[in-house]
């Protein structure tokens, strides 16, 4: 006799999504929570008005189930339609410096146009100024043991 189905037994796939709206954005900011990036590793392309940074992100929508440590995997997250692009609390010059992602969040502007905020660990905060709410996660490696080893925790 054959079983149905358990969401247990499906086997990991890349994630890949698009927030277009405040509601789309805290998926994708819950996905991102404690990721981290060498400050190297961000880029606004103002020709192209794109801005996008490669996270080292946790595997949050695996890290209950048991089935092996705990992981992360390299994704990348990109911010269309960015028209400005400021930070705060970041020192740009000192190339070894490690970053962590708190949250994305959206502050609705007039018509449509608002400002991208990912809030950092440290009181950094990155701000994109937007014409329109357009931002991607995308898996771009298999997931990896993180070296730490831990789940992410935040003090209550």
């Amino acid at each position: 006799m054959t079983e149905d189905a358990r969401f247990e037994d499906a086997a990991p796939r890349p994630i890949r999504l698009r927030a277009m709206d405040a509601d789309d954005l805290k998926v994708i900011s819950a996905l991102a929570q404690d990721a981290i990036f060498p400050v190297t590793e961000m880029r606004w392309d103002r020709s192209h008005r794109r801005f996008a940074v490669l996270l080292n992100r946790f595997r949050w929508e695996d890290s209950a189930s048991g089935r092996h440590p705990a992981e992360r995997v390299q994704c990348v997250l990109a911010v269309e339609d960015v028209g400005k692009a400021a930070t705060q609390g970041i020192d740009r010059s000192d190339k070894d410096v490690i970053l962590s992602l708190l949250s994305i969040t959206f502050e609705a502007g007039d018509d449509g146009t608002g400002a991208v905020l990912l809030t950092l660990a440290g009181d950094g905060a990155i701000r994109l100024d937007v014409e329109a709410l357009e931002v991607t996660l995308r898996d771009v490696t298999r997931p990896y043991v993180a070296p730490s080893g831990k789940i992410p925790k935040h003090p209550e």
